[in-house]
């Protein structure tokens, strides 16, 4: 049987990031992606203009009638989600899906500061449905956020990266990536298990250009090859080479547009073997 995800994000019309990038990508690793969208948007909120339709109330409808199919999840992945009701909807999903992976990218801010609507409320949620997951993929300042630490301090030796790692293992999951650390001009990906206790760096040259969505691309990525049996290590080497390639690729064309997001499409063919 072909493995299920339930994916539960956003969706925008324009701009490639949440579900716009997890249905390919997933399908080319030939998992079925189960989109749970949490809103519409005319573009994703980088644009000047956007429209927004909130869906929280209909998500738990849409998730019993799920349940009423008797429909089940190999994996369970959330990204952006936009209070702590939605929060709360994903964590009804999980409790109707026991033994299934649970993969949580807990969104909540980025360069030191919590993005301006959410609340210490929002945070304390999220780090309820982290201790519900088996893998999470934080930045460093939502790893610092869940952990209650400062978040504006953005220098670390490998000895704190590890002590950081294990404090989140510590509330649930067992395994831990810590998504887009910039250290001496690399951006790296810090790979934690509680079986191993170790961190494994996964980084590449730094070429300091920025687009929309490559942290949904890369937890999108990652998700579908844990589903299929592949390791986490080798799910994140595999992740950020194929980032790599579309960033790079993306930045060599003549215009673009940073909101966009990279074009993937070209690279493909780079997941079809896995």
């Amino acid at each position: 049987m072909q493995k299920k995800i339930a994916c539960v994000n956003d969706i925008s019309g324009i701009g490639k990031c949440s579900l716009t990038v997890a249905l390919p990508l997933i399908s080319a690793l030939r998992c079925q992606c189960c989109p749970l969208p949490t809103s519409v948007l005319s573009s994703q909120t980088g644009y000047p203009v956007y429209s927004f339709v909130d869906l929280t109330d209909s998500m738990k409808e849409y998730i019993d009638a799920w349940h009423k199919l008797n429909q089940k999840f190999d994996t369970i992945y959330s990204g952006f989600l936009g209070s702590k009701n939605q929060i709360k909807l994903v964590e009804h999903l999980i409790n109707l899906n026991h033994g299934s992976y649970v993969v949580v990218d807990p969104i909540l801010g980025d360069l030191g500061k919590i993005f301006p609507f959410f609340s210490e409320e929002d945070v304390f949620e999220m780090k309820k449905l982290v201790s519900m997951a088996n893998l999470i993929t934080p930045n460093i300042t939502e790893a610092n956020l869940i952990l209650g630490r400062k978040t504006d301090f953005l220098d670390y030796t490998d000895d704190e990266l590890l002590s950081i790692c294990r404090e989140l293992s510590d509330i649930g999951p067992e395994s831990v990536v810590i998504t887009g650390f910039i250290k001496n001009n690399e951006i790296i990906n810090i790979c934690y298990e509680r079986k191993n206790d170790q961190i494994i760096k996964i980084g590449k040259h730094y070429n300091k250009i920025s687009f929309s969505g490559t942290g949904d691309i890369f937890t999108s990525t990652i998700t579908a090859l844990i589903t299929r049996g592949y390791g986490l290590s080798e799910s994140v080497e595999i992740a950020t080479d194929f980032i790599y390639e579309s960033v790079g690729f993306t930045a060599k064309q003549k215009k673009f547009d940073r909101n966009d997001g990279i074009m993937f499409e070209e690279f493909l063919n780079l997941l079809f073997k896995y």
